[in-house]
């Protein structure tokens, strides 16, 4: 199996429960000391782990990732895409700040499918694959303040969907898991988030499970109702999560992040807005 982030959170925690079950553990992260840290971890509760140093933004990178891990290992039987970047802010804190796009867009789409894609021709001949997706289940609900974030993983969401019809009769599946909140140092930064989710070890266990069961989605019972609120009722929703935001400030990471006078002077004419409409 090969998990990316496998140096922290639900990454290292999937990593270390796969390999007590008897797994050869493929570790992706970009973090030289913290992977090893991992690696030795396994290898210490006696379980099998190779450690790659990627990073995954770069494309000629996860190239080389592929080309090395099919060298030394043939196909790989399970992906796990669980790298991945959080960004909470507002859209009057995002005007100017198109890079927020570019770089979730970069690692919780780009790479995952750039690097499924050099995967997938291996578990196609093999006629045996499970691709696991570590989402969230914000594109379920589309909850203000992630737009940057959701849309990328809704991407991905979609992607897999479209791309495990067409491997479906090579016996190569996809599993979307829509996670509520887990915590992990991506979610640290948000002070509201304090105290509330699963832990990476409870994520980490219903990940083994989709990988042993090959579900198509993994998801909460909110998530499912909110996706039905959205279809049958989208003003209503509106309504109801325009209240839920303004209920929930911005993180002092997020609004410490603003910089440049359009955005300022964007912030100020939402602020205006709103009084008005108060």
């Amino acid at each position: 199996m090969l998990v990316t982030g496998a140096s922290s959170g639900i990454g290292e925690a999937t990593a270390l429960a796969v390999a007590a079950r008897g797994g050869h553990v493929l570790l992706v992260a970009r973090r030289a000391a913290d992977l090893e840290r991992v690696r030795a971890q396994v290898e210490a509760a006696g379980g099998r782990a190779t450690s790659y140093v990627c990073d995954l933004v770069d494309g000629d990178a996860v190239d080389a990732l592929v080309a090395r891990v099919l060298a030394e290992h043939g196909a790989v039987d399970y992906l796990v895409n669980n790298a991945g970047r959080s960004i909470r802010r507002s859209l009057h804190l995002s005007y100017d700040r198109f890079h927020d796009v570019e770089r979730t867009t970069a690692i919780n789409y780009l790479a995952p499918v750039r690097l499924t894609l050099g995967l997938l021709p291996a578990m196609r001949e093999q006629r045996f694959g499970h691709v696991v997706n570590i989402l969230s289940w914000g594109v379920q609900m589309k909850a203000p303040k992630f737009s940057a974030y959701l849309g990328s993983k809704a991407a991905l969401d979609t992607w897999s969907r479209i791309a495990g019809r067409e491997t479906y009769g090579d016996n190569v599946t996809f599993t979307n898991m829509r996670f509520a909140l887990v915590q992990t140092a991506m979610t640290a930064p948000t002070e509201a988030y304090a105290g509330r989710g699963a832990t990476a070890e409870q994520a980490a266990a219903r990940v083994v499970r989709a990988l042993e069961d090959r579900p198509i989605t993994v998801g909460t019972v909110a998530g499912q109702v909110g996706e039905v609120l959205n279809l049958l009722a989208p003003r209503l929703t509106d309504a109801l999560f325009h209240r839920f935001d303004r209920a929930f400030d911005d993180s002092s990471a997020a609004a410490s992040g603003q910089h440049g006078d359009r955005g300022r002077a964007a912030r100020e004419h939402d602020q205006h807005a709103e009084q008005r409409r108060r």
